[in-house]
């Protein structure tokens, strides 16, 4: 989304160099993909984890140019895991072709999901993004811990961001391979019913509570404080959420007005995602009962509690 006055300080200044292996961390080098979009900034992180055997953490978007670069890395070394944070396509787009090439098993959370069941007249706008069907050989849960080489990852749910969302704590190290759940460039997008607030600022307190504080995420450059950022955008979700109380307070509206108060100039799909992510602000207020939501065949409407 758009930054705001009341934004965190994002760092949009980041040399990718795609297809390149680039160390980041001891035993840890990521490749971008080639996939830069306004959604994915300049590309989607792939991680090689390990030394003579290593794991490919989020192999990345349905790309032949990025599945090469993936192999050349590799080398001769044994791929013993292709691991995924979730199953955004342009995170596991390549992990079933990556599991034939090298016959190493899937890690995950499980197929996509949706964050709650499809309410009365709604859909999934975002239906497309994830892979429903990609079933794991193993599933990962909170606190298990994966050796891969020399590297211990100590598991950490993260969910919001999408149901399925995992990140990764280099234990004995600095680092945290926190996929989308959060990124220097921008805010997540928390989009229901794909994604929930609620779920996605409890999963900020739990990777702001770990030790390790450097955050490797899954677009865009290594945030060094990764424990502040995470506080930052913790604080960016709440305000949003008092702007948007501030405007039902003013008296009954629909979503879409609520969204265009909020993020004036917005038009196509970033209206789009600005509207639903909007909704899962409006979900989690009426959540806790401080506003009323009710939805029709002509959308949804925010009402002031009384």
């Amino acid at each position: 989304m758009p930054a705001s006055s009341a934004s965190p300080p994002y760092d949009r200044v980041f040399d990718a160099r795609i297809g390149e292996p680039v160390a980041v961390a001891p035993a840890i080098v990521r490749i971008t993909a080639p996939n830069a979009s306004a959604y994915t900034f300049t590309g989607t992180n792939s991680f090689l984890i390990g030394g003579d055997r290593v794991a490919v953490l989020d192999p990345g978007p349905e790309d032949d140019a990025h599945f090469a670069a993936l192999m050349k890395a590799i080398g001769e070394r044994k791929v013993v895991a292709v691991i995924l944070t979730h199953t955004h396509r342009d995170h596991s787009g390549l992990a079933r072709r990556l599991v034939a090439e090298t016959g190493a098993p899937l890690w995950s959370n499980g197929p996509h999901r949706l964050s709650r069941p499809l309410k009365p007249f709604e859909f999934n706008p975002f239906g497309r993004s994830g892979d429903f069907t990609l079933r794991p050989d193993r599933v990962l849960g909170d606190g298990d811990v994966v050796e891969i080489d020399t590297i211990k990852l100590r598991v950490v749910a993260t969910p919001g961001h999408c149901a399925n969302h995992l990140a990764f704590a280099v234990e004995g190290g600095d680092a945290v391979l926190v996929g989308d759940h959060v990124m220097g460039w921008n805010s997540t997008v928390v989009a229901a019913p794909d994604g929930d607030l609620g779920d996605y600022l409890a999963s900020l307190d739990r990777v702001i509570a770990l030790p390790q504080t450097r955050y490797l995420p899954g677009h865009g450059g290594e945030i060094a404080d990764g424990r502040a950022f995470a506080r930052a955008l913790k604080a960016h979700r709440l305000m949003r959420n008092g702007q948007l109380l501030e405007v039902v307070q003013r008296g009954p509206t629909t979503l879409a007005a609520a969204a265009r108060a909020i993020y004036p100039g917005l038009t196509g799909r970033f209206a789009m995602a600005g509207k639903q992510t909007l909704l899962s602000h409006a979900e989690y207020l009426a959540a806790r009962g401080e506003i009323v939501l009710r939805r029709s065949l002509l959308g949804v409407r925010l009402l002031p509690r009384r």
